[in-house]
């Protein structure tokens, strides 16, 4: 994983910025990280390098065949014959040449395609807190404009350079039976130009690497300026976000000169090494020929010749700049790629033993710090800029230097337990901990000591995808996704029917969302769920989580956008459902609370108190004072 570093100080954008150095230092790929995806396509290669060698035989044999021919004209032989041949080598070579680029734009596209598939299952897959350090608007940048430039590997770069090789070599053979002296001159001067531009390959992939990695960070300024647009114009920032954008675009097109600055030389040295080399055979064979040792015949097939050898060359050169680029492009995708996932991080996880337990949910003296350097998410910087109360698992951060370091364990020696069947309620002050349990219960972070157990098992020894099969989770600030309202039902149950999906919407009061549309269920629901309120979309998350019926429920202030007729209509909803499952709620108000089973009160990441609300107004003066305050925290 890069190191994220500050480039210059916070300016500009409602949210602040931060810069990456990657640029510069990124991680540097190397063309065998890119052959498992070029042998995946054997048989188009074996194809494709088939034609090349045709092509380069047909290619180089029609020089031959014009000296033959211009020496049957001047001997009065018969030519006719040999300009047919040639007419149709150029015919048949043009038609390998057609052949072999469509085979080469379909092997581009299935590399793109495999590398998508493998990053897009490894980004999915990574631990929750690469998401906390990474910015959105980059990773999406990596999926698309990174894997893109791979294409041209294959249209521009490598297996296109096998066939110039083929024919670079043949021309090179053919001109050294025609005239030795000639082929040394040509060598030389084609040497030097190929040392100038290998000089210049890793001045390309490093500009490259640095102009996609600013091309990322446009894309999340885009993204995070796009998803935050109805905050932007209330706060009348839209002028100082146009021009932080624009700051980023201006980052992306000066790291595009500084790849046109290199990649510029190509193509000229390219041209200087035809120019001089042709001037030089024409001169010495001028003299030659003058001088009787070599025919004019020869000289015009050597010059063909020496023509057909520059051609590939300066396709070669070409592909330095392409395969530069994408070797870059490759060095970003590989550090996700290499990036251990969230199975593969229990690797050294020793889960404690199992113990006899009738409750759900155990925390034994659990403690948990988040990573450092780890940056807040922009969600969380939407919301304290919303003036929102901020999630505790996005909380306790200080920024230094543009980089934002947490400054304090989120939770300290934590210790109670969720009775089986019954309803527990977390209840604290803004950043007392209590988003954090419920992260640690779904098992997105670890605890830093102590144990989370499930049924008396240490949840780090069960299997991911079981441990959340038994858990139903409702965030705080309750994601809609993009699509349609059965699209968002079914997340977690792709087989439900429409009747349950209609039952459960009716369940959470939602029916007139369906009556609204036309097209039922199969209604958009906008971006990010625009088109639908704020307590229609937490509802429309909780009803995805009741579809899905798991035996523990958590609720993470599930109901602070709902208004007093809603907010009843769901807890009737929630507690049918409930009948017989574990609950584990934090509370936004104390309708919430008042009727749960079980209280922990926490205060700055420790139980401050347990017990039932009759209880804790007697023996914790933070709950008294919270729910006199209506727990409105």
């Amino acid at each position: 994983m890069s190191t994220e570093t500050s480039q210059r100080p916070a300016r500009g954008g409602l949210f602040g910025r931060r810069r990456s150095a990657a640029g510069d230092d990124g991680p540097r790929a190397k063309f065998s990280q890119l052959l498992p995806y070029l042998l995946q396509n054997k048989p188009l290669i074996a194809v494709v390098v088939v034609l090349s060698v045709i092509g380069s035989v047909a290619t180089v044999a029609q020089p031959l065949l014009v000296r033959q021919g211009i020496t049957n004209f001047q001997d009065k032989q018969p030519f006719t014959a040999i300009a047919v041949l040639v007419l149709v080598l150029l015919v048949a070579t043009a038609l390998v040449t057609a052949f072999q680029q469509y085979l080469l734009q379909r092997m581009g596209t299935n590399i793109v395609f495999s590398v998508r598939k493998v990053l897009v299952r490894r980004l999915l897959g990574l631990p929750i807190s690469e998401f906390d350090t990474r910015r959105t608007g980059d990773l999406v940048s990596r999926v698309g404009s990174d894997t893109t430039l791979l294409y041209s590997v294959m249209t521009q770069g490598l297996v296109s350079s096998i066939g110039g090789a083929l024919q670079f070599v043949g021309s090179l053979i053919a001109m050294a039976f025609i005239d030795p002296l000639l082929l040394g001159i040509t060598v030389v001067v084609i040497g030097l130009s190929i040392v100038g531009v290998g000089s210049l390959s890793g001045r390309i992939r490093i500009a490259s690497q640095g102009q996609q990695t600013k091309v990322g960070e446009l894309g999340a300024s885009v993204a995070r300026a796009v998803g935050a647009i109805r905050t932007i114009r209330a706060s009348n920032a839209t002028e100082r976000e146009i021009d932080a954008v624009q700051d980023d675009a201006l980052g992306a097109r000066n790291m595009g000169f500084k790849v046109a600055r290199a990649s510029a030389l190509v193509v000229p040295i390219a041209g200087i090494a035809l120019q001089v080399s042709v001037l030089a055979v024409l001169g010495v064979g001028g003299l030659q020929v003058a001088s009787g040792t070599l025919t004019i015949a020869t000289l015009i097939a050597f010059v063909i010749l020496l023509f057909t050898m520059i051609a590939p060359l300066g396709s070669a050169f070409g592909a330095v700049t392409s395969v530069s680029q994408a070797l870059g492009a490759l060095g970003r995708i590989q550090e996700i790629i290499d990036l251990p996932g969230e199975s593969e991080q229990d690797a050294g996880v020793t889960p404690v033993a199992a113990i006899e337990q009738d409750d759900a949910v155990g925390f034994e003296n659990v403690a948990f710090t988040y990573p450092e350097k780890a940056h807040k998410s922009e969600a969380a910087k939407l919301l304290a800029a919303s003036g929102v109360p901020v999630p505790d698992a996005l909380e306790g951060h200080e920024e230094t230097d543009g980089v934002e370091t947490h400054d304090r364990t989120v939770l300290h020696g934590v210790s109670f337990t969720a009775p089986r069947g019954k309803r527990t309620a977390l209840v604290g002050p803004s950043g007392a901990g209590k988003s954090t349990i419920l992260a640690l219960i779904e098992r997105f972070y670890d605890p830093t000591a102590g144990v989370v157990r499930l049924g008396g098992v240490d949840i780090r020894g069960l299997d991911r995808t079981e441990l959340r099969g038994q858990i139903g989770y409702v965030e705080q600030d309750a994601p809609v996704l993009a699509g349609t309202i059965r699209e968002n039902l079914t997340l977690g149950a792709p087989e439900a029917t429409d009747q349950q999906c209609i039952d459960v919407l009716h369940a959470v009061n939602l029916t007139e969302v369906l009556e609204r549309n036309e097209l039922g269920l199969e209604a958009p629901v906008g971006e990010d769920g625009v088109m639908l309120s704020g307590g229609e979309r937490q509802r429309l998350a909780i009803a995805r989580t009741l579809l899905v019926a798991p035996p523990i429920l958590l609720l993470d202030e599930s109901t602070s956008s709902l208004d007093g007729l809603n907010e009843q209509l769901l807890r009737e909803a929630i507690d049918a459902v409930s009948e017989n499952r574990t609950l584990i709620v934090i509370a936004h108000r104390l309708s919430t609370v008042v009727d749960s089973d079980q209280i922990v009160v926490l205060d700055h990441g420790r139980v401050v108190g347990v017990g039932t609300h009759s209880e804790l107004i007697k023996s914790t003066p933070l709950y008294k004072d919270l729910a006199k305050h209506q727990l409105l925290v």
